[in-house]
């Protein structure tokens, strides 16, 4: 599996996320004040937007050939297809 320029930010991106969430976890233990939590909580859904966001925007530059959608329709077709079902997740 060739590994695209984009993998080592989306892990760090997850990585962040990760912390971020152990932190949230470790306030609701101690019982801390709910703006902080939500401050945390807001964090963890900020990291995890963008590596998502990344991650979509890179399979569709590593994916999407435009010659393709000269050469074979089909297949064009298909790839539209999947384009449409990767977008859910934006």
């Amino acid at each position: 599996m060739n590994e695209h320029e984009s993998h080592p930010r989306i892990i760090n991106r997850l990585k962040r996320a990760h912390g971020h969430l152990a932190r949230v976890i470790a306030m609701l233990e101690a019982e801390q004040g709910c703006l902080e939590i939500a401050q945390q909580l807001s964090a963890v859904e900020k990291a995890i937007t963008n590596a998502k966001r990344t991650l979509v925007h890179d399979h569709i530059d590593h994916c999407f050939d435009v010659d393709l959608f000269r050469k074979d329709r089909a297949q064009a077709r298909a790839l539209m297809e999947e384009f449409k079902s990767i977008t859910r997740y934006l």
